[in-house]
Formats: structure tokens, sequence, C-alpha cells
């Protein structure tokens, strides 16, 4: 029997066609966010792992959403899918797999549907954004978007009771990620007209959009990107007190996303002016060491 059945079978999921709704988002999460899924393979208890696998697929739908196609497209598409859910959550039924699996993971985490329904209400943030005057639209960004889609994922991995402490930890991971994000993703960004960094960082550096979109790889744009890493790697480096604000079982995975996290900032660093011809990956043996430091201490808990 395959580790995936196990867990599907460790969660309880044992009606066929439930099954399958998981089966399907499984098939979506390994394809395209296959680092994060192979981490939740390895690290995550058994039953909690379709779970954690349901709630990415939605945050991973709604992203597709929210960022496919002309605004207006995205808009009636975003309507629909919110219109949708809600309902789903308010009968309980739903003809969608991705949304029948949701409402199983609700079931079993009933904290996990104010979450949702947050989420729900913030993601429109991601509709209206097309880049950042300042620092502070950026931070509003990371509390109505960034953080309530991470939290989709990171309220199952939790203490039952979180005095805040929690959230918070978790919120800097988002704002060191995010930032880290926009970044390493210069290059498709300005593609697609809209840079999330600021434009009085721009203005700081002497950079503007039509040097990021030139791809001349100039000091000023140079010290842009180191400047940024080297902020969003500080806040990285505080975000290593979140596994210790995790619920126990789920202290490796956390702590290895931050880790991850950090060599994707190491590596973008090095990259410099060069994440104008594309995102930086972290190196494929400092992940591995992580991972396997990670399922250690994992092994160690159970």
């Amino acid at each position: 029997m395959s580790g995936w059945k196990q867990s599907l079978n460790a969660a309880g999921i044992r009606e066929p066609e439930l099954r399958r709704d998981y089966d399907a988002q499984r098939q979506l999460v390994a394809r395209f966010r296959r680092t994060s899924y192979l981490a939740a393979r390895v690290l995550l208890p058994r039953p909690v792992l379709p779970h954690a696998v349901a709630a990415t697929a939605v945050m991973h739908h709604g992203d597709n959403l929210l960022d496919t196609g002309p605004k207006p497209q995205r808009v009636a598409a975003w309507a629909s899918w919110e219109q949708q859910v809600r309902k789903a959550l308010d009968t309980g039924v739903s003809d969608e797999p991705l949304i029948r699996a949701l409402l199983h993971t609700v079931a079993v985490y009933p904290r996990l549907r104010a979450v949702v329904e947050e989420y729900l209400s913030t993601a429109t943030a991601e509709l209206e954004f097309t880049g950042f005057a300042t620092e502070a639209d950026y931070q509003a960004y990371v509390d109505a978007y960034s953080l309530p889609a991470f939290m989709l994922v990171g309220e199952l991995l939790g203490p039952e009771a979180d005095d805040g402490r929690y959230r918070a930890a978790c919120r800097t991971l988002l704002d060191g990620s995010q930032r880290l994000d926009f970044v390493n993703d210069l290059a498709e960004d300005v593609r697609e007209g809209r840079l999330g960094i600021p434009t009085e960082t721009l203005e700081r550096f002497s950079v503007t959009v039509e040097d990021i979109a030139a791809g001349h790889e100039s000091p000023g744009i140079r010290e842009l990107v180191g400047h940024q890493v080297k902020a969003a790697r500080a806040t990285l480096e505080a975000a290593r007190e979140l596994p210790a604000r995790t619920a126990a079982p789920y202290r490796p995975l956390m702590g290895a996303l931050v880790e991850i996290e950090l060599l994707t900032a190491d590596a973008v660093l090095a990259s410099g002016a060069g994440v104008l011809r594309g995102s930086a990956t972290p190196p494929l043996v400092g992940a591995a060491r992580v991972l396997l430091g990670a399922r250690r201490q994992a092994r160690g808990q159970r």
C-alpha cells in the first residue's frame, strides 16, 4: 500500500468518492508545489497530510483564479468561486471535488472554517494589486492576502488555542517569504506589469521599472536586489522562532520551511541582478540536508 493511501486511511478517509476527491488535490499540489509537497509528505504525521494537501490545493486554486487572465475575467472567476465555497460551507454539499475535500477537512478541523471565511473576504486584495507606492502598502498586502492564504494550512499546524503568538510568528515568516518572492520573481513580474518592490524603494536606488524591464544589470539594480534580499533574510531569521510556537508534531515541517526559505534567500543574493534573467532556487544538496535533518527530528518525536 502506498504512503498516500496509508495517509488517507490514517485520516479516516475511507469512502471511495471522497478518497478520489483527495487524490485529485494531491495530484494538483504535487504538480505545482513539488518541494512543499515533498516536505509535507516526509515530515507530516500521516493523519494530517491529506488535510494539509486539501488546504494547500484551495490556496493554489485561488492563486490561479486571482492571477490568470484579464482583470474582468479574474473578477468574475473569483466571485463565482467564492460564492460556491460559501454556499458549500452553509449547506455542507458541493459538486466540486476540491470543495468536497475542503468541507471534510473543515468538519475534522472546525476552527478552519473561520480561516477559510477570512481568506475569502480578503483575497480580493490580490485582484487589486498592481504594485506598491510605499513599504506600508506592502505590509498591508501581507496582512490582507499573504497571511490569510498561508493560514489555510497554517491553522492546521498551530496550537489548539493560539494566544496570538503563533499567528504573529506566521506573519513574520510570510513577511520575509513574500518579500523574497517579489525580488526573486522580478523578471516575471515586470513582464506582467506589477512589481512587488515599492516605488519609494526603487527611487532610493535610482532604479526605474524601465531599467528592470530592459534587463540591464546596473549597479543600482544589484544594490536594490541585495537590499531587498537582506531585509527578507533578516525577517526570515526572526521567523526561526515559529517552530516553537507550532504544535509539537508539526515543528519539523515548519522549521524545514523556514530553513529552505533562508537557503533560497542565499541563492537570490548570490544571483544578484541575475534575477532579471530568471528566479534563483536553493541548492538541491542544501535542501536535501534540511529535509533529512527535519526527518530525523520528526522520527525522534514519534
